[in-house]
């Protein structure tokens, strides 16, 4: 927290990050509660660094226990990775 309060007091930009399992084709509403805070950093003049996880979302739910989220091929993820990216940016900055 120290460190945090010190990079704001020196006017230095944060690089905040937050990633994403593409499980699914669409975000849901749940992701826009992070997605709109990040901008709000961004309109401040931080740096928002919006991540996909292809491999964890090719494992799927490794104990098995969640039928909702079952292992996808890699075509799948990376369809669902391209639609994430085609959401995200409407609500962030790409640059």
């Amino acid at each position: 927290e120290a460190e945090l309060v010190k990079k704001l007091e020196q006017g230095r930009p944060l690089r905040i990050k937050a990633g994403f399992d593409p499980t699914a084709p669409d975000l849901h509403l749940g992701h826009t509660v992070l997605l709109n805070k990040m901008r709000q950093l961004q309109d401040l003049g931080h740096h928002a660094l919006f991540l996909i996880g292809d491999f964890t979302g090719m494992i799927g739910d490794p104990t098995g226990k969640n039928a909702t989220r079952p292992p996808l091929t890699r075509e799948q993820v990376l369809a669902n990775a391209e639609s994430y990216k085609d959401q995200v940016f409407k609500v962030l900055d790409p640059a």
